[in-house]
């Protein structure tokens, strides 16, 4: 961050250097259709950057083309193909994207394939976002979002120090043994089934005993759970809240849908249900909890603005319980895009699309924000 070119700051030099034909990139998988479109839609160039295996969806099914009539069809600019997402670090990849004068919005699968210290360090392409405040994420480190949460003093589930005290429902959080991007979470309420499952996860391959040993147990909030999505505008010093949203997670969602006999009757293999994300719904909340949300979302921008150089920037979610008694509790964050907001491709987020009375996505909200930036000479307050 610190190393310069013709003396100067590399992110400094590469601003200066910057004109209207900035492209935006972004890693292919996640929320990338969302950011693509977004830019699209504002006029922006994108670049997919897409691992082998899994580049169809960007390269070929929603790549931007004519048909043999001349519509337009698509919204994907451009791919550059990589082996794997960890080959981002490599200079000819980067030498690719700052010839073609990207900037990078980052998301989750370019902080989950690749070392978090090295995506902050060695990734010389500016970022749409706070790059410094990617790691919270990482909840085995120190300084996490919990961290930042208890610094602001916004409400989290209460933390059950071990699981012997376990004495009424609790979530245990810990990653998947194989599917490093997934969760291996489970539910118990006592001590003698926290064992119980949690060998029988062991035994499956699910969980190992090295992630148990750090797992974060957690009082259950029993109650629905959104996923607030939120935007903070350093142009404007504004707060926005762009929509909300919901997830569908496997097994758990098959077993919910299942009369209560039948999820007695399913074997053992069968019967803690796995919390693998694999889609998202949009929400709306009752308006007067809306205050509540928004309290706890600018209480986080105050506190990250405090503990981070430029604090937060763009787009971060807010992903929560609430209780019988309409009190929310913050159970995990994204300081970047959050993973539900493709849902809202092209026709906007609810109160995203009221408030700027136009289709208001979070892609397209990083695209105005960067078009702004650009009309006005200050892309050094949105980028890192």
């Amino acid at each position: 961050m610190i190393k310069k070119e013709n003396g100067k700051p590399w992110l400094e030099e590469y601003i200066d250097n910057l004109k209207r034909d900035v492209k935006i990139s972004v890693t292919g998988s996640h929320s990338a259709l969302d950011i693509c479109d977004g830019a699209f839609t504002e006029g922006i160039k994108n670049i997919v950057i897409v691992a082998e295996g899994r580049e169809k969806t960007y390269s070929k099914y929603f790549l931007y083309r004519k048909t043999h009539d001349n519509l337009e069809k698509g919204f994907i600019n451009e791919i550059i193909p990589v082996k794997n997402f960890t080959h981002i670090l490599n200079k000819n990849v980067q030498n690719k994207l700052r010839d073609k004068k990207a900037i990078m919005v980052p998301n989750r699968s370019l902080t989950s394939y690749m070392d978090i210290k090295e995506v902050e360090r060695s990734i010389r392409i500016p970022f749409f976002g706070s790059r410094d405040m990617l790691y919270l994420e990482e909840r085995e480190m120190d300084k996490n979002y919990y961290w930042l949460l208890e610094k602001a003093n916004i409400h989290t589930p209460e933390r059950i120090e071990g699981p012997e005290a376990i004495d009424s429902l609790v979530m245990v959080k810990l990653p998947h043994a194989v599917k490093k991007l997934e969760r291996g979470f489970f539910t118990c309420s006592s001590f003698r089934e926290y064992r119980e499952k949690s060998g029988k996860l062991i035994k499956r391959h699910v969980i190992t005993t090295e992630d148990l040993k750090n797992a974060r147990i957690e009082r259950y909030i029993i109650g629905p759970v959104f996923n607030f999505d939120f935007f903070w505008s350093p142009l404007d010093k504004e707060l926005e809240l762009l929509g909300i949203d919901w997830r569908f997670e496997t097994s758990l969602d098959g077993h919910v849908r299942l009369p209560a006999d039948e999820q007695l009757s399913l074997s053992d293999a069968q019967k803690i249900p796995e919390y693998t994300v694999v889609g998202h719904a949009s929400s709306t909340l009752r308006e007067s909890s809306l205050e509540k949300i928004f309290e706890i979302a600018e209480s986080f921008v105050s506190i990250a603005g405090k503990e981070f150089s430029k604090g937060i920037i763009g787009p971060f979610t807010l992903q929560t319980c609430i209780d019988k008694d309409l009190n929310p509790y913050v159970y995990d964050l994204s300081p970047r895009i959050g993973g539900g907001t493709n849902i809202h491709m092209y026709t906007g987020h609810p109160y995203g699309n009221s408030l700027w009375r136009r289709e208001m996505s979070t892609g397209r909200r990083i695209a105005l924000e960067v078009k702004r930036a650009l009309d006005t000479g200050t892309l050094k307050q949105v980028l890192t």
